[in-house]
Parts: C-alpha cells; structure tokens; sequence
C-alpha cells in the first residue's frame, strides 16, 4: 500500500501573532519536525506570495503575522542562513514587502529580504512542458526552499495555492514570458508541475487564515477560512484547499497535471489529515472547516470538440474586460500584458481606458492580476 500524503490542518481564527506561532509549532510537530525536513546547516529561502504591492488586509499576499512568526520559528530552533525572496509581479520584494509589516519582522530576527538581480537559464530535459526554465541566481545558491503561500481564487487555474506559489521562481519578464510560451490552464499548470519538480520546495505551508475568493488573484475579496494547512505534497494540500470551497479538485489544473506527472495526489483515499486533535476524513475537514459559499469557478469545463471549435470561432471563452467607471488609466495592465504588440492597450487614448483586441488575447489573465483598482473582472 502506497504511504498517503500527509496535511496538516490547523484551525486558526486570528492572526495574533502567539496564536499564529502556536499552530505552527503545533504543525511542524505533526509532520515530525521541521529537522526531518531541513538541516541546520542548510541555506534556506522563504518564499511567500508577494503578487504586488497591497494592504494587507485585501488577501492578496500572505499575511505578514505568519511570514513573521515562521521566520521567528526557524530562528528559536537555531536556522541561521535564512533569507526572503519572491519574483512579484509588480516590484521588487524589498518594495512589496514596504510597510507591509514583514519589512519588520525581517528586522527583528535578523533575515535579509533579496531583490532578485540575475535570471540563469537552466536545463531541465526531464521535464514534460518545460525543458528549462530562467531562475533567480540568489534561489540557485540556496540549499533549499520553504514555501509561504496564500489561499486564492485564480481566473486561470481556479486557484492559487502551493503549487502555483512556485511561479515566483522564475526570474523577471520571463514570468510574463511564459504565458505566452505555456498560454493554455493546462500547458500552464504542466509548466508549473515540471517548475515545482525541479526547484523542489521543500515544504510548503498555506495562510487560508483570511483567504481571497471572486476576482482572485490580485482583485478577490476577502473570505475567512480560519485555517493553515502545511504538507510536503503540494498538490495534497492545494486538494484539501479545494475540497474546503467545495471545488472538485480534479477540475483544477495544477491538481490534475500534478498527480499524472507524480509531483503529489489529488485523491482524497491518499491524503491523510491530521489535525491537533487527530487525523479526520476529509468529509469530516469539509463539515468542520468547509465554505460552500466561497466564491470559486465550479463550472465544469467544457472538452474535446465543442472546445477546439469554441476557440476557432472565439466564443465561450473566457475573456477580460475593463470597467470604465474603477479604471483609473494606470497602464499597468498594458505594462503587464505579456503578449509583444498587447492585446490590451491604449487604443483610444490615454484619456479613455484602455480597449482590448481579444484577436490577440491569449487570456493569461495578467491584466486581472496586476489591476490595482480592481477594475478588470473575467467575464
């Protein structure tokens, strides 16, 4: 009998720092010690989500409480080559993480936050989407990586998880490069399966504390879901994230892609949960810590013929659009767009919002992402 993928699940209300140090502690014990799982003397990188510059209560990155407490964590139990990094979609990390409160417990436990300065081609033949990737040179010379994800709703993949989190290893521009390189959700998520193979993550760990459901990732609102979870199997904990939206978690991209390609299982009859209290079912997480009124796409995605031709005709499909009355002419959708003569873009002046050319749009959703006046909804 194969071993189950084990996911901590910890209720957790509050982001009070003592009570966010509490699970934990409380969590790493469960999965038997954050020392099985890093050694001392190993460098370590944390890689929260840091989508953009944001107040930290909107949801959009992981909340500073449980950056801080984790870094403070890894400190008490003798870490000491830790440092802090992601490839934000808009801004450097020492500008993102600004005011946000992470800047202060970087401070105070003595963790250097890095702005990535070089990407490095590197190859990864055995990879099924992905032959080689453009890496951060800071995140190669590191031993190993923790990951601090966000719990999300995204207009590509459904959600935005632990498997997603990985995205922030690639390095600059070639984050909005890939889009158009991987622009379908599945040749995407195959990418991300095959990024997580080769970097590794060697933990990973969710704040669902406060989540963001709707216009996710960037443009959501904030849901409470009163929960981290942690687990060495991404894909395991991304499916728990799911099941507790009442998401089937096949239909998620990541999810499906990750289980065929063997990074981690989707399967409910190969996830163990284990809380503080003992391991339950996932009907029993669903019942306890479930939402059936987070706002998530559930619809089922159409498939095969009626797919090619929807595409062909360019119909039923997914599309942007701007609304003129939130739109405050920024640009940074037209900076953001990834396609090289923009499917979105000052058309009609700078004085009107911008206008799309969905002959062009590859739907990578990047615009949606980067908004920073929620202006822009997938319709």
């Amino acid at each position: 009998m194969n071993k189950k993928s084990k996911v901590i699940l910890l209720p957790c209300s509050s982001y009070r720092e003592e009570i966010v140090y509490e699970n934990l502690e409380i969590g790493l014990e469960l999965l038997g010690g954050i020392e099985k799982i890093v050694k001392k003397e190993e460098s370590i990188l944390l890689k929260p989500n840091l989508l953009k510059k944001a107040e930290v209560d909107k949801a959009v990155i992981t909340h500073p409480s449980v950056v801080g407490m984790f870094a403070r964590l890894m400190r008490e139990k003798g870490y000491q080559d830790l440092s802090l990094a992601d490839s934000c979609g808009n801004g450097t990390t020492t500008r993102v993480i600004h005011g946000t409160g992470i800047d202060r417990y970087l401070e105070k436990y003595g963790i250097p936050a890095i702005d990535y300065s070089k990407g490095i081609r590197v190859e990864y033949p055995e990879g099924i989407q992905a032959k080689e990737f453009i890496l951060p040179k800071e995140l190669l010379e590191k031993d190993c990586v923790i990951s601090l994800c966000k719990m999300k709703t995204h207009a590509l993949e459904r959600i935005t998880g632990a498997v997603k989190n990985s995205y922030g290893f690639v390095y600059g521009f070639h984050k909005a490069k890939g889009h158009t390189l991987y622009p379908s959700a599945d040749s995407f998520a195959r990418m991300l399966v095959d990024l997580n193979q080769y970097v590794k993550p060697r933990l990973y760990i969710m704040d669902g504390i406060v989540a963001m459901e709707g216009n996710g990732p960037g443009s959501g609102d904030p849901a409470p879901m009163n929960v981290m979870l942690m687990s060495q199997d991404p894909v395991a904990l991304d499916s728990v994230f799911c099941n507790l939206v009442h998401l089937n978690p096949e239909m998620v991209p990541t999810n499906y892609h990750g289980e065929k390609m063997g990074l981690g299982t989707w399967k409910k009859e190969e996830i163990e949960i284990v809380t503080p209290d003992g391991t339950i079912t996932m009907e029993d997480a669903v019942a306890q810590y479930g939402n059936p009124y987070f706002d998530v796409d559930r619809r089922v995605a159409r498939s095969g013929m009626w797919e090619r031709l929807a595409k062909a005709l360019n119909i039923f499909q997914k599309k942007p659009y701007i609304d003129p009355e939130r739109c405050i002419r920024c640009g940074i959708c037209v900076k953001s767009c990834p396609v090289p003569d923009k499917a979105v873009d000052f058309r009609k002046g700078r004085e009107n919002p911008p206008v799309y050319d969905y002959k062009k749009c590859i739907r990578c959703f990047c615009c949606q992402e980067m908004c920073p006046e929620k202006a822009i909804k997938v319709k």
